[in-house]
């Protein structure tokens, strides 16, 4: 069973570091080694057997809390072959996707492993990951990070280096495409979801985000699609001096889940037609506008 460590720090664990301004430092804990920075060194040997939440000095005087890193830490500070989903976005996957433990979930695009942590901790130890990365060095970073993360191999995940096979796929609860054309997958995605399953999309661009949908609405087997993006403002707090934080996180992706419909069902027809512009987008994108559905109508007077 994978628990995450409680009680003091003891050799093995990770810890973060956060100076005075904010900057943080991840290390991994060694009897006798020592963490060097501008500020002075610091004895990993201070920190062992002390509580989480201490506050150890360096020998320049610099006062350091040391914390074991959340995953959004993590995920940011970890090794990267393909960039990683921002926390914002995989918490997002987790919450509207509704990951719950024991599910069946299968990944396209395992990247840098950032989601695969955090859908394995959603599922935990009763359910089933199976990830699908293509490139192998890919692949090797994605393990090497979730080892890392869990401390050892996760007993309900399974790596695959190779494009997405569907081949005995077919009781997931949830498919997880974060690649660059998972309209090309749509039909995949219906055939390895039960009924009330639910797929979840991530893509970069606008052009990406309708094929996407098209294609889950043209496969015929999925209730509407839902799309979304969120950003993320910090704020500044001081006193009375409360506003908005001069930087924040903006665009990163796109998010559109879509779920499954019972074998033999036709969804029921949408209710909302296309605007006046949908047309000439669908013509760029080598598809036509469904039957029986067209512009706006204008009103008249």
């Amino acid at each position: 069973m994978i628990t995450r460590r409680r009680g003091p720090f003891a050799p093995g664990d990770q810890v973060q570091l956060t100076d005075p301004k904010g900057r943080q430092h991840r290390l991994l804990l060694a009897a006798g080694k020592s963490f060097h920075t501008h500020r002075g060194a610091l004895a990993h040997d201070d920190l062992i057997g002390r509580p989480e939440g201490s506050v150890v000095l360096s020998a320049g005087g610099t006062a350091y809390v040391a914390l074991r890193p959340l995953l959004a830490d993590y995920a940011l500070s970890m090794p990267r072959g393909a960039a990683v989903i921002y926390p914002k976005d995989a918490a997002q996957i987790v919450g509207l996707a509704d990951i719950f433990p024991g599910a069946h979930v299968v990944e396209a695009g395992a990247g840098s492993g950032a989601l695969s942590c955090w859908l394995l901790r959603a599922i935990g130890d009763s359910g089933r990951l199976i990830s699908f990365e293509r490139r192998a060095d890919f692949a090797a970073i994605a393990a090497a990070n979730v080892t890392s993360y869990f401390g050892d191999q996760h007993p309900s995940w399974q790596l695959v280096v190779g494009d997405l096979d569907p081949a005995g796929l077919t009781e997931a609860d949830r498919v997880v495409l974060d690649m660059l054309a998972p309209w090309e997958h749509a039909k995949s995605a219906a055939a390895m979801l039960i009924p009330g399953g639910l797929v979840c999309c991530y893509v970069a661009t606008t052009t990406q985000l309708a094929r996407t949908v098209t294609a889950l609405r043209d496969q015929g087997n999925f209730a509407e699609p839902a799309a979304w993006e969120t950003m993320q403002r910090g704020w500044h707090v001081d006193g009375l001096a409360v506003r908005p934080e001069h930087r924040m996180i903006g665009h990163t992706g796109f998010l559109i889940t879509a779920r499954r419909l019972a074998d033999g069902v036709t969804p029921p027809p949408r209710r909302r037609r296309p605007s006046k512009g949908a047309e000439a987008l669908l013509a760029e994108l080598g598809e036509q506008t469904p039957a029986g559905e067209g512009p706006e109508p204008v009103a008249e007077g």
